[in-house]
């Protein structure tokens, strides 16, 4: 292989990577210099020139000419007259000698190393514009199609041709993709992995919910609607605290849109989990309410030493409070910063029920906080549900549910 081909075959690999002129010629020059001071032991008097538009390559060795009996004919700059003059017979001792060194002048061994070393060049060239591409899209949203379903992650291909993963843990549990589909989701983080980059993608980050409503509210995109915070449980709810610094917009309705129209969308591409849009407020209490919906809330008690909140609702909207699997407690905990405890409101047919809190000389703590989590806060609550509702609704073990449920029966029955 000679030097045209190879540097007509790297500069237009360099070209297609979007690699600027200057790098190209200065990975093509270090590849050269290598190979000279191999054989020459430096570079230091040598003059590479490379055209890579053309596949051009010069190597010139620069000498001084010095007296045959000179001490100095054996530094590495410096050549005897005798010497000079078999190049050109007119030379003069003090003139400097250009000798123009052919590729083929090497070494085949050394022109094949020569190829081997640009090859790699190419190659970590390669990985570092993948790193500096995708890290700088980091938190943004991309489409890639899907080509290979593994296990623990699914593979998927970039326009490029790039390999981008999207592990098990980042998709959302109703996810379901064939070869070929198209999906959308961020740039989550680059690692790189003895060497190679290692592109993980993300559709349950809360950051990938905040640009699809970049893109589907241009209110947000432009700044007039700020998202102040985002909850997810990936497929089954989000909450979107929201506010506008212009009185003008109504930044729930513009969130959602028209008949809903733009959140069906967003909806749509998180496997139709439940989104709940809340306009901000710093009124701490008035946040709880609307965290909390669609519960609708009777009275809050704030501990601000403990970071806990307790929610007082009417029987009917306990459910809603909690939600779902928790769900809906859960996430406007997170949204708030406080730990909700959810409390019934006790009627007037209620009055002879017993606060849970009573039968703490018999149930640990513990259980009657985990009661209370769920809404729970009096004996009849609690008998009032089977053992499977308990269960599901709780970590509890049956064992200890059996008992929970025979101390508060014989509390009655006495």
């Amino acid at each position: 292989m000679d030097a045209k081909i190879l540097i007509e075959s790297f500069a237009e690999f360099a070209r297609s990577k979007n690699v600027d002129r200057p790098t190209m010629i200065r990975i093509l020059e270090d590849v050269f210099r290598a190979m000279i001071r191999k054989k020459f032991e430096t570079d230091e008097n040598f003059d590479v020139t490379i055209n890579a538009d053309k596949g051009d390559l010069e190597i010139f060795r620069i000498r001084e000419i010095v007296d045959d009996n000179s001490e100095d004919i054996w530094d590495f700059d410096k050549i005897s007259l005798t010497e000079a003059r078999k190049i050109e017979p007119d030379f003069e001792i003090g003139e400097e000698v250009y000798e123009q060194i052919e590729l083929e002048e090497f070494g085949r061994r050394a022109v094949q190393m020569a190829r081997q070393t640009l090859i790699q060049k190419i190659k970590d060239l390669e990985k570092d514009i993948l790193y500096n591409k995708y890290e700088e899209q980091v938190g943004e949203i991309i489409s890639a199609e899907v080509y290979q379903i593994l296990g623990r992650e699914i593979l998927l291909i970039d326009g490029e041709g790039n390999e981008l993963i999207l592990p098990k843990g980042e998709q959302i549990p109703k996810d379901r993709f064939r070869k070929g589909d198209t999906v959308k989701a961020i740039v989550h983080r680059v690692d790189m992995m003895n060497g190679n980059p290692k592109v993980i993608l993300s559709r349950t980050s809360p950051v990938f919910l905040e640009r699809l409503f970049e893109n589907e509210v241009p209110e947000v995109y432009d700044g007039l609607i700020t998202i102040i915070k985002i909850v997810r449980e990936p497929g089954e709810r989000a909450k979107v605290a929201v506010e506008s610094y212009d009185d003008r917009i109504d930044p729930v309705g513009a969130c959602v849109g028209m008949k809903g129209s733009r959140i069906h969308a967003i909806v749509r591409e998180l496997q139709n989990e439940n989104i709940d849009v809340i306009n901000y407020t710093d009124n701490l209490d008035l946040y709880v309410s609307r965290a909390l919906s669609p519960a609708k809330v009777s009275s809050i008690s704030i501990n601000p030493d403990t970071k806990r909140i307790s929610v007082f609702l009417k029987p009917d909207q306990v459910s809603l409070a909690i939600g779902k699997g928790g769900h809906n407690i859960k996430l406007a905990s997170r949204l708030v910063g406080y730990e909700i405890d959810v409390f019934r409101e006790l009627n007037e047919y209620e009055e002879e029920d017993v606060d849970l809190a009573e039968f703490s000389d018999e149930i640990d703590e513990w259980i009657i906080d985990e009661l209370k989590k769920t809404g729970l806060d009096t004996a009849k609550s609690v008998l009032a549900l089977t053992k499977e509702d308990l269960t599901r609704r709780t970590e509890l073990e049956e064992e200890t549910i059996d008992e929970i449920f025979r101390i508060l029966k014989t509390e009655f029955e006495q």
